[in-house]
């Protein structure tokens, strides 16, 4: 086992401890919950670059990798819609776009072709992770220090924000349908 995956395996590992802490009540629940979603988020930015630099690329990376990623996330948007912070159409948004594209690469691998993570996919995954992680912030200092009142407008701030990342996982999810229709023999 190499770092690189190891990286993984413990952001698939955080994944519900992100979501258990969120939910648990205790004084410094969310900055706790935030904390440990920037360490899981690290991860994601070392696991790759360490296989890039160190040219440890295994089969296991290129597969738990991007399910790390979604269970991340998905930990995450649960526990924003479970007090109100996000609506769940942006929850199953993202859902259609990750079990479409999942779907897509896996025909197309079974038909030895590879669909590679474009421009949009890295900026849908930049921006919902760099969104939640800004709304959980907004939260613990709301919630945890008191710096925020609580007529400060963060469900209207965390609504827009994760309306774009839904939009741009629209377009990140077309573009790799519009690729996996040039490259894959559906007559198979």
């Amino acid at each position: 086992m190499n770092v690189p995956n190891i990286l993984t395996i413990a952001r698939i590992v955080l994944s519900p401890v992100v979501l258990l802490v969120y939910m648990m009540i205790f004084p410094g629940h969310y900055l706790v919950a935030t904390v440990l979603y920037f360490i899981a988020g690290m991860t994601d930015f070392f696991d790759g670059k360490i296989a890039r630099k160190q040219d440890i690329i295994t089969n296991f990376g290129k597969f738990t990798d991007p399910l790390a990623d979604k269970m991340l996330t998905s930990a995450v948007y649960l526990a924003l819609i479970s007090n109100g912070y996000c609506n769940v159409w942006i929850f199953f948004i993202i859902l259609l776009r990750e079990f479409g594209v999942s779907s897509i690469r896996l025909v197309a691998s079974s038909q030895g072709v590879v669909i590679p993570a474009n421009m949009w996919g890295k900026v849908k995954t930049f921006t919902m992770m760099m969104f939640t992680g800004f709304i959980f912030l907004l939260l613990s200092l709301q919630n945890d220090f008191h710096v925020l009142s609580y007529e400060f407008p963060l469900e209207t701030i965390a609504s827009v924000l994760l309306w774009i990342t839904a939009l741009l996982t629209a377009i990140s999810g077309i573009t790799y349908i519009r690729e996996g229709m040039k490259v894959i023999d559906f007559s198979k």
